[in-house]
């Protein structure tokens, strides 16, 4: 009986060292440009971007599971439209970081300025320093954990997802809000129209501790935070209501 021998397949070489790409060194429509490009994660996972000294819409529109850590602050719209793509911005970060984005996880090591997370559809977005007004506005499916504060007009008509607040909430938290949920733990200055405080029920607490897992956050409980959310008055209109719309 004859024994016939397969060969095995040669195995793929995966590159694991980072590639460093340097924003002194080629412009920025360059490295959204590479980073467009990759059609398979396996091929380059890791980038290191070095040297954004406050660059525009670094890794906009990644739509591959790649690692990019960005080793310094950024401006505007960082990481908006992320698809997939584990962002880390070593610095702090300009109005917009993760607009738009769809799936995936955008870490700021610093702080945020306004309207973080803008109408954001899934994925984590994580601030571990402050975020500005408007955070989470307009949110439709993005979490977004905030170890600071955040401004006036956060989740200002948020739709779906959880906003996780570990400090103090600005005026007019959760303004003509639908269905997010909004958890903080410290102070909150004032609800906006529609917003009221609600009971924290087992579901919230399992969701609130998956949320603070996610985000690497161990030294907190679930127990300490407030959830607040939609009274559900102003989905149609009454004329009893005018004076919230």
């Amino acid at each position: 009986m004859s024994v016939t021998t397969l060969a095995k397949a040669p195995q793929r070489e995966v590159n694991y060292s980072p590639r460093v790409f340097d924003l002194d060194a080629a412009p920025l429509r360059e490295l959204n440009l590479a980073l467009h490009q990759v059609a398979d994660a396996a091929d380059e996972p890791s980038w290191e971007v070095i040297n954004p000294k406050g660059s525009h819409a670094v890794a906009a529109g990644v739509a591959q599971p790649i690692a990019v850590e960005v080793r310094g602050s950024v401006g505007y719209y960082c990481g908006g439209m992320n698809d997939k793509a584990s962002i880390t911005v070593h610095g702090s970060a300009g109005p917009g970081v993760g607009e738009n984005m769809m799936s995936g996880q955008i870490t700021v090591k610093g702080d945020a300025s306004q309207y973080a997370g803008a109408t954001g559809r899934g994925g984590l977005l994580v601030i571990e320093g402050n975020a500005s007004s408007r955070c989470g506005i307009s949110m439709k499916g993005i979490d977004i954990v905030v170890r600071g504060n955040v401004g006036h007009m956060s989740a200002f008509m948020a739709q779906s997802g959880n906003l996780v607040v570990l400090g103090d909430a600005g005026d007019a938290l959760g303004d003509s809000i639908y269905e997010a949920r909004l958890f903080v733990r410290g102070e909150v200055k004032s609800l906006g129209a529609d917003c009221i405080k609600k009971e924290m029920r087992p579901e919230h607490l399992a969701k609130l501790k998956e949320l603070l897992d996610r985000a690497g956050i161990s030294d907190v409980k679930p127990e300490e935070f407030t959830r607040y959310g939609s009274a559900r008055t102003l989905y149609n209109f009454n004329i009893d209501n005018a004076d919230a719309y």
